[in-house]
């Protein structure tokens, strides 16, 4: 197909479900106080009310992979979609903790193919080199939609409730399956597998090979554990941190969520154009990935140390840096067979998405540990200790990377500088 056909066909119909889930995924950050004055929520039952949606995400992660790899995110996520909007309409009727609990999971489930079913359609119909710029444009869409779930969604609360707002999600998931089913073309044969191939027995046994892949286990170690941190805290705890330490309104939490969530945009195609600019200049993306985390974990430091000369600047950095997490994607499916994208994609899916659920409901036990003020707002320690916790984790990471690259380096200069030492000597030899 042409360059614009890919983009009408492909990009545009499934970037659009990205979008949506990232709006989805991302609402309850500003939704929040709404819903604990609702339910009269603790902070540990707002994290696990809105990670159910993560934990949900991840297990729908290895039959939709198997369901891509035997017949193409064409006519997989369509229904995924449909499910999806089942879970909006539950989630807006819903008047109780469990209710709404439940219909979180059954969004998150639903939704749990947006993402990798755009990657198998790009990682299909888009040259390998185009892919790190094209997916930065993928993830771009993720930002926007939630850019979206920030000041948009206020605006359209001054016209109806969250309830509301839950039935027009409900009709956006339709009307986003009817549009993929109708544009999207289905998968080539190049790019399915038979159904012997994608059996769970086979299933699992391609998720080890690609698990024990070098290339997927180095940037899983580097990039995994930023990758949950980043979906975990983006998607609600940044709020409430703006809340309770910064001391913002609602009015200002949305505006600087506004920000944070539309740095992603700009993070996300920078992230892509700078990953092909050091590729023609010889420098893995492994390497950008690593440099990035680096920054990343400096941001989250200044939450540890409650810099207070910016908060508005950490929170909009932690999003914009926070990006770089997404280049594992382009990694791997550069590292991959053409067939196995999609399992790729699962693989990452599943634990960045399990972590994700640990990362966001866990943050929220460790600010429970602490009793809030009058207004329900948790002290800077809290938060302070919990965002400590997370950078201790993610230096771990990047201890070992840089330890296993140093390694092999070495190793690298020792062999040529053995194998160079005979030419040396017999060069000088009479």
């Amino acid at each position: 197909m042409s360059g614009r056909a890919v983009f009408l066909l492909v990009f545009l119909p499934f970037a659009l479900g990205h979008y949506l889930s990232s709006l989805i995924r991302t609402v309850n950050a500003t939704l929040a106080p709404q819903l604990m004055a609702a339910l009269a929520l603790t902070p540990g039952q707002l994290g696990l009310l809105t990670s159910a949606f993560f934990l949900a995400f991840a297990l729908a992660q290895l039959p939709v992979g198997m369901a891509l790899d035997r017949w193409g995110p064409a006519r997989v996520q369509p229904p995924m979609l449909l499910l999806a909007a089942l879970g909006a309409l539950a989630f807006s009727g819903g008047h109780d903790f469990a209710q709404l609990l439940v219909a979180r999971a059954l969004i998150g489930l639903g939704l749990g193919g947006c993402f990798m079913s755009a990657v198998k359609a790009l990682a299909t119909w888009v040259a390998p080199a185009r892919l790190p710029s094209v997916q930065g444009y993928l993830i771009a869409a993720g930002g926007l939609g939630a850019a979206s779930a920030t000041l948009p969604v206020r605006l359209a609360l001054q016209y109806t409730d969250w309830r509301g707002l839950f039935v027009g999600l409900a009709a956006a998931a339709v009307g986003i399956g009817l549009l993929i089913r109708v544009l999207a073309p289905a998968a080539p044969p190049a790019s399915i597998r038979p159904a012997a191939a994608t059996a769970p027995s086979a299933a699992l046994a391609v998720l080890r090979e690609v698990m024990r892949h070098p290339a997927f286990r180095e940037v899983a170690r580097l990039v995994l554990v930023p990758h949950m941190v980043f979906f975990g805290i983006q998607g609600l705890w940044i709020s409430r941190w703006l809340t309770d330490v910064a001391g913002y309104t609602e009015q200002g939490v949305a505006y600087l969520l506004y920000l944070a969530m539309a740095a992603v945009i700009f993070g996300a195609i920078a992230v892509g154009m700078l990953t092909e600019w050091a590729g023609r200049r010889g420098i893995e993306p492994i390497r950008v990935a690593a440099a990035g985390v680096a920054l990343f974990v400096l941001v989250q430091l200044g939450f540890v140390l409650n810099w207070r000369p910016s908060y508005q600047l950490l929170s909009v950095l932690f999003t914009l840096i926070g990006t770089i997490t997404g280049i594992e994607y382009a990694i791997v499916a550069q590292s991959l067979p053409a067939t196995l994208t999609g399992r790729g994609a699962t693989c990452l899916n599943l634990l960045i998405f399990l972590g994700a659920f640990a990362v966001q409901a866990g943050f929220g036990l460790l600010v429970g540990c602490w009793q809030p003020n009058v207004l329900q707002q948790y002290p800077a320690q809290a938060y302070q200790v919990a965002f400590a916790v997370l950078v201790l984790l993610q230096l771990r990471g990047l201890l070992l990377f840089a330890r296993g690259r140093w390694g092999r380096e070495a190793q690298s200069g020792k062999i040529e500088h053995q194998s160079g030492s005979p030419a040396t000597s017999s060069s000088i030899t009479p």
